[in-house]
């Protein structure tokens, strides 16, 4: 094998093994970015939400994308990750419906998502606790 072609071959196995997989499903990022993101007045917050490193936290929170956050959960409940990733009309409607809740389900008068997507927060949570892998949840000993 040439020089060149073992040099190809360990830089494709290089970013194989270095680039994040991804668990979040990027067709329902695309249907929040162009609803939420594309028109949003705050240009600086549209672009750092979309940056690659940080759109997951959109649903998710820390690194392991099995971590959602509190608006991840409720488009969990309304999508099936394998069955609704191509219906964009469903992932619209359920993104629309997780918005127009309240970020505190108990108190009618607590801000919605979308009240926090137009104050240029992020839905789920603040940035910097969306970084952060969330709490181990304890499990009762049996």
């Amino acid at each position: 094998m040439s020089h060149v072609g073992l040099r190809t071959v360990l830089a494709l196995l290089l970013v194989v093994a270095f680039v994040r997989p991804s668990a979040a499903i990027m067709q329902f990022y695309v249907e929040y970015k162009k609803e939420y993101l594309d028109n949003h007045p705050d240009k600086e917050y549209a672009e750092l939400v979309n940056k690659a490193a940080n759109r997951c936290f959109v649903c998710h929170q820390g690194k392991n994308r099995k971590n959602h956050n509190a608006f991840g959960i409720h488009l969990v409940d309304l999508l099936d990750k394998k069955k609704d990733m191509r219906d964009k009309e469903k992932i619209a409607a359920a993104l629309k419906k997780v918005v127009e809740m309240h970020v505190d389900a108990k108190d009618e008068k607590s801000e919605t998502y979308l009240d926090r997507i137009k104050a240029s927060k992020w839905p789920g949570g603040e940035y910097e606790d969306l970084k952060k892998e969330p709490p181990k949840k304890e499990t009762a000993a049996p």
